[in-house]
C-alpha cells in the first residue's frame, strides 16, 4: 500500500515519470549489529597494528572527516605521512605508486541487498563455494567471515599499496611476496599474532565472542568480523531528507525537487542508480578518464583500468566499474572510479554525455599528492582514449546548466547528518599504543 502511495504522490507532484521512488530503508534492510562487537572494531578500524610497517590504519584512507575517503583522487597507503589532503610520501620510505582506485566510501555496508562489493565487484556473495563467496582467493578462501563486507577487509592489509607495505620491509609483505596467505604462518596469521599479543584485544575478544576463550583462538576472521560490525553501525545512513521524502514525512525544496524529478524522469539518472541505495549493483562503462597507474598483473607493463574485465575476461565487462551507491555523494570526491572529478556539477554534467566529456576532460579537477609518478600514460595515448570512449554503451541525454544545478540540489539532499557525524566517533587512543590516524 505505501508503494502505491507513493506512486501516486509522485505523479502527482510531476505528472508522468520513468519510474517511482523506493521503499524506505527499514531496519529490516540492515544486518543487525551487536554494539560490543562494533566498539572492539572501532579500535580496530583506526589502529595501525594490522598494517605491514604499523603506520597505515584503515582510517587512513576512509576517515569520516572525508565521507569515509580521504579527499583525494588517488590514495597514498604505505610509505605517506598525514591524512586527507595533507598526505605526503615519506622520503624515507617512498610507495612504489599511488594506489589505482580512489577510495571507496563506506555507507550502508549493512544492507543485506548490497552483495557485490570494490570497483571491479571482484568479492561477490555466491552461495555455491564453501565460503558462501567468490573472491580471487578462489579455493583458498577461507570460512569464518561473517558478511561479504567482513571478506572485502582482506584486500588491503595484503596489497602492498595499501596496508602490507613492499617486499622485505616486513614479514606481512614477505608472506604475501612469497603468496602465503592463509593457514600458519601467512599473512593473516602474523596479523592476527600481532593482535592476539596485546592484552586488552585479547581481553575483549573473548568477552565479545564466545567460541574464542584463550587469545590464541583469534583469528583474522574474527578481526575483520569486528571491523565490519564497526563499518555497518558507525556508517549507517537512512535519515537524510530524501528518506523524510521516501516515507512521506517531507518535501524538498524546490530546487532539490526540480533535480528528483529529472533524476527520476528525463534525466534517466534512475536506471542506474535505482532502489532506496540508488545503485542497481551493476557494471557500465561511462567513459571515465584514467589516471594514475591503473590495474595489471606483475607481469604486464600497462596503466590502463578495464574494470570488470578483470574479473570476467569478457569484451562486454572493458572498462565497465559498479554503480556506486550516492547516499552522501556530496561528501565522497573526488568522484569516479579514479577520482577523475572533484567538482559534483562536473561530474554530474559529464555522465550526461561520457564521451563527449572524456574527449574534452579538464585534468586540473584532480587532486593528487605530490609524488614523481607517472598519471596520464592512458590519458596521453589517443588510442587508449578512444578503448574507453568505445565502450560506452549509454546514449547522451540533454541537460540544461539549469538542470545540472538542480541535480546537484538533489544529490546534496542525499546527505545525512548522523552518518556523517558517525555513531562512535574517532577513539583518542587504540590498544596498541600506535597513533590513532587524525587530521
Amino acid at each position: 500500500m505505501r508503494n502505491i502511495l507513493v506512486y501516486i504522490f509522485f505523479i502527482t507532484s510531476m505528472g508522468p515519470v520513468a519510474a517511482e521512488l523506493p521503499a524506505p530503508l527499514t531496519n529490516d534492510d540492515f544486518r543487525p549489529v551487536s554494539i560490543k562487537e562494533a566498539s572492539l572494531g572501532q579500535l580496530l578500524f583506526y589502529d595501525p597494528v594490522l598494517s605491514g610497517n604499523k603506520e597505515v590504519a584503515c582510517a587512513t584512507c576512509h576517515h569520516p572527516k572525508f565521507g569515509t575517503g580521504d579527499g583525494l583522487s588517488l590514495s597514498i597507503g604505505d610509505g605517506g605521512k598525514g591524512i586527507g589532503l595533507d598526505r605526503i610520501v615519506d622520503q624515507s620510505n617512498l610507495p612504489e605508486q599511488r594506489v589505482p582506485r580512489n577510495a571507496q566510501p563506506l555507507f550502508n555496508l549493512g544492507a543485506k541487498q548490497i552483495r557485490i562489493l570494490f570497483h571491479d565487484g571482484r568479492v561477490e556473495v555466491d552461495i555455491s563455494r564453501p565460503s558462501g563467496l567468490r573472491t580471487p582467493l578462489e579455493e583458498e578462501m577461507v570460512n569464518g567471515f561473517a558478511s561479504i563486507v567482513s571478506a572485502q577487509t582482506m584486500f588491503p592489509v595484503l596489497s602492498g599499496d595499501e596496508m602490507a607495505g613492499h617486499y622485505s620491509e616486513n614479514e606481512i609483505s614477505e608472506a604475501v611476496r612469497r603468496g602465503t596467505l592463509t593457514g600458519d604462518g601467512g599473512a593473516w596469521d602474523l596479523i592476527s599474532k600481532r593482535v592476539r599479543l596485546i592484552p586488552e584485544y585479547a581481553d575483549q575478544f573473548m568477552k565479545v565472542y564466545d567460541h574464542i576463550t584463550k587469545p590464541s583462538e583469534i583469528e583474522f576472521t574474527d578481526i575483520s568480523n569486528a571491523i565490519a560490525a564497526f563499518m555497518e553501525f558507525e556508517w549507517r545512513s537512512d535519515t537524510s531528507p530524501y528518506d523524510a521524502v521516501l516515507s512521506g514525512k517531507n518535501t524538498l525544496p524546490r530546487l532539490a525537487d526540480k533535480g528528483l524529478k529529472l533524476f527520476y524522469g528525463e534525466a534517466g539518472c534512475v536506471s542506474c542508480h535505482s532502489g532506496a541505495l540508488l545503485t542497481d549493483q551493476d557494471f557500465h562503462a561511462m567513459g571515465q578518464p584514467q589516471l594514475g597507474p591503473g590495474k595489471a598483473a606483475r607481469f604486464q607493463n600497462h596503466s590502463r583500468d578495464e574494470g570488470r574485465f578483470r574479473v570476467t575476461g569478457l569484451d562486454a565487462d572493458k572498462y565497465a566499474f559498479r554503480t556506486p551507491s550516492l547516499r552522501n555523494v556530496a561528501l565522497t570526491g573526488p568522484w569516479g572510479h579514479a577520482g577523475a572529478f572533484s567538482n559534483l556539477k562536473s561530474f554530474v554534467s559529464a555522465h550526461a554525455d561520457p564521451r563527449a566529456a572524456l574527449i574534452d576532460y579538464d585534468r586540473s579537477g584532480v587532486i593528487l599528492t605530490d609524488f614523481n609518478t607517472v598519471d596520464w600514460a592512458i590519458m596521453d595515448n589517443p588510442a587508449e582514449v578512444q578503448a574507453i570512449a568505445d565502450a560506452v554503451r549509454i546514449k547522451p541525454v540533454t541537460v540544461s546548466s539549469d538542470d545540472v544545478l538542480a541535480l546537484v540540489a538533489f544529490l546534496e539532499n542525499l546527505t545525512d547528518t548522523a552518518a556523517q557525524n558517525g555513531r562512535l566517533g574517532i577513539p583518542k587512543s587504540v590498544p596498541s599504543g600506535l597513533k590513532v590516524p587524525t587530521p
